[in-house]
Order: structure tokens, then C-alpha cells, then sequence
């Protein structure tokens, strides 16, 4: 079946994702896992050919952020070559810390943060996730306690995307402690604010070369120039832009999936076993089928949720978001280890994309809140409540 998603300049802008790839990404792939992060400079050049700060607006030197494709696209390109790492930390800047900044941030925010996030000199994260807090945002006790033209913050996050690199972390603080859904709000936390300190680089299964820290926040002042939105309205705020990370998810899920199918593919043409090719089995063949059946039919699904996206027609967002979600987070599993059974032994080896795909993939199933958490959010809008 013919995809129908890209356009002409969908295909130009590919062209000029996949020669930065070429050039600036896969010589430095078993570096920056070596080493636990991302250079800087791979941001910087990322930033001068407008493959990151996709949705920053254009006055401010972005990409303008209406046509969702040409984020699918980076994805898409990174997945070829398996930069997951930096395909995350990008997702990280474009598909979070900028809109949240766009949207709800006022114009002398604006003014100050979004040209440099649009040229990756300005590295954006954000801290929702505590050590005794996960998936449920309502625990979250780092608190904001109101002083003379701020805010003080304490307390600690973990497992924060581009903690350590970040120039700038989005925080979510309970401002209010007896607010309820109502007493959250978002500072904003500049890297050198006197009390912020950055914790652990985290060791994790796969994504090595991602930036994961911990963040401790003692008696951080913050100014009310860097309160984002409006006090008390952080849960809210939160909620809102929770599907679009969701949907970014999804398209790399897809992406992974088609590109670790593609790579089996080839193999089991050019691996022999038994006097025959591996691709000459009849198991090998229905495997392959089932794989191929299961990324079309979530890939179709994708393509459709991004169109409705762009045309603000997503019927009930946060649904179809975690149907996404799940959905592919789940196929993406499904097919890798599928597709590292069909290797074999080889398989297993760290040399192979599959057994890079294979650590980097479990992740998918959890952060951006759980798929068992996508899965109530669906059946809640189907049953009603209680």
C-alpha cells in the first residue's frame, strides 16, 4: 500500500536530514554512547539546518511549527541509522520544551529563550517525574513557596530527559499545598540559578548516549519573570500538552519498527542455515508477513493521527493520543524481538542494530506516562465515570 503522508518538500527537507545524518550523526553514534551524552556542537549544526527548533515560530528563527510531517521526517531518518538517543533528545526540545515555552510562555519569554531553543544553542528539559513519583503527576511534593518577587523551590526530580545538559528545565512545583489539581504551577529553572545543583547521570538499559539525570533543587529563587502560564494552572497545563509527546512516541515507535523490519529483511536474504537461505523457511516467511501486516496497519494509523494534528481534527485527543501511544510503543517490541529472534545468536551482539534497537525500544513502553496508564485513559472514555 502506497503512503500518501509526504509531499514534495517533505522529500527535499528528508534529503537534507539524511546528509546531516550522514555527516554528523553516525560517526559519533558509538562515541556519545561511550561517553554518556550528546556534543553540543551536534545540537549547534542540527540548529543551522533547521532539523531541531521545528516549533519555534518563524520570528523567532524557527520552523513555525504547523506541518507535524517534517518532524516525522527527522524521526524517520534518524531511525534508519538508529540514533535513537538523539532522536529522543530532540523530541525532547520540539515536541515539549518549545511548545510548552510557545504557548504559554509571555512575549519577554518568548523574547528570551525561544531564538536560541530554535537554534540548539539553548537546551530545554523538563521536570515532572520524582523518586516516589512516577506516572501519577498528583504526587509530585517538590513544592514553590511564595517570597518577596519569586518563588524558593525545593526538592528533587529524576529520570529528567537532557538533565544535565539542559540550559533551561521546565519545573513542575506544587505552589499551593492544599490546591489540589489546583495548586501546581510551572517555573522555569535556569542552569545556574544559586541552589540548583545536577545530580547522577543515570546508567540505563539502553539509550546510552541520552543525557538522564537527577535534579535536587535547594532553596532555587525563582523570579516571577520565569513563572510559565499561570499559577496554580500547571495541571492543566500539563494535561494539554501531554498527547503531542504521546504522538511523538508513535512515530518513532513506527519508525524503528519499519527500519529494524527492513535491516531483517536483507539479512535473512543474505544468511544461509540448512543448505537454504534463512528467508527460504516458511517460518521465517510468516514471521516476516505478520511483521510487515502490523506496521503497515499502525503505520496507517499514525499517518492519519499526524494529518489530524495538523488540521486540528484529532476527535478526542487525549484518547487517540494513548491509542497511539500504546499501540505502537507495544508493535515496536513486538517486531524487534521478532526480528532478533530471526538473527539468532547474532542477535544478541551489541554489533548488530537489533540488539541496539532491542535495549532502546523498552523504554517506549513506560515513560510519557505507562501504557497500562494509556489504557485506562481509553476505557475511562468508553465506560464513563464511576
Amino acid at each position: 500500500m502506497r503512503r500518501h503522508l509526504y509531499d514534495a518538500d517533505h522529500q527535499a527537507f528528508r534529503e537534507v536530514v539524511a546528509e546531516f545524518v550522514k555527516r554528523e550523526v553516525v560517526p559519533h553514534l558509538n562515541r556519545w554512547d561511550e561517553q554518556r551524552f550528546i556534543d553540543r556542537d551536534t545540537w549547534i549544526a542540527a540548529g543551522k539546518q533547521g532539523i531541531v527548533g521545528l516549533a519555534a515560530p518563524e520570528n523567532y528563527g524557527g520552523g513555525g511549527g504547523t506541518d507535524y510531517r517534517f518532524r516525522a521526517v527527522v524521526m524517520e531518518e534518524f531511525a534508519k541509522v538508529h540514533a535513537t538517543a538523539l532522536s529522543s533528545s530532540f523530541s525532547l526540545q520540539d515536541d515539549i520544551a518549545i511548545p510548552y515555552i510557545k504557548e504559554l510562555g509571555n512575549q519577554d519569554q518568548l523574547a528570551r529563550w525561544m531564538p536560541s531553543m530554535a537554534t540548539g544553542e539553548l537546551i530545554g528539559a523538563i521536570a515532572m517525574t520524582e523518586p516516589g513519583t512516577g506516572s501519577d503527576l498528583k504526587g509530585i511534593r517538590t513544592s514553590a513557596t511564595k517570597v518577596a518577587g519569586g518563588w524558593l523551590v525545593n526538592g528533587s526530580k529524576t529520570l529528567i530527559t537532557n538533565g544535565i545538559q539542559s540550559d533551561i528545565v521546565i519545573t513542575v512545583a506544587r505552589t499551593d499545598p492544599e490546591g489540589g489539581v489546583n495548586g501546581f504551577s510551572l517555573l522555569v529553572v535556569e542552569r545556574d540559578m544559586p541552589g540548583f545543583i545536577r545530580g547522577r547521570k543515570l546508567q540505563k538499559i539502553g539509550l546510552h548516549a541520552q543525557d538522564t539525570a537527577e535534579l535536587v533543587y535547594e532553596d532555587v529563587f525563582v523570579p516571577e519573570a520565569n513563572v510559565l502560564g499561570r499559577i496554580g494552572s500547571g495541571f492543566g497545563q500539563l494535561k494539554a500538552k501531554l498527547p503531542l509527546e504521546r504522538l511523538s512516541i508513535a512515530v518513532h515507535a513506527l519508525a524503528v519498527a519499519e527500519s529494524i523490519l527492513r535491516e531483517t529483511i536483507t539479512y535473512v536474504r543474505d544468511r544461509t542455515a540448512f543448505g537454504q537461505r534463512i528467508a527460504d523457511f516458511q517460518n521465517t516467511q510468516f514471521e516476516l508477513a505478520e511483521i510487515q501486516t502490523e506496521v503497515n496497519i499502525g503505520g496507517n494509523f499514525v499517518d492519519q493521527a499526524i494529518l489530524a494534528l495538523n488540521a486540528v481534527d484529532l476527535v478526542d485527543v487525549d484518547v487517540d493520543a494513548a491509542q497511539a501511544k500504546w499501540w505502537s510503543a507495544d508493535l515496536q517490541n513486538r517486531v524487534i524481538d521478532r526480528c532478533l529472534q530471526l538473527r539468532g545468536g547474532y542477535g544478541f551482539m551489541i554489533e548488530y542494530p537489533v540488539a541496539r534497537a532491542y535495549q532502546d525500544a523498552r523504554i517506549q513502553r513506560i515513560f510519557d506516562g505507562t501504557n497500562e496508564i494509556m489504557k485506562q485513559i481509553i476505557g475511562r472514555s468508553l465506560v464513563g465515570p464511576a
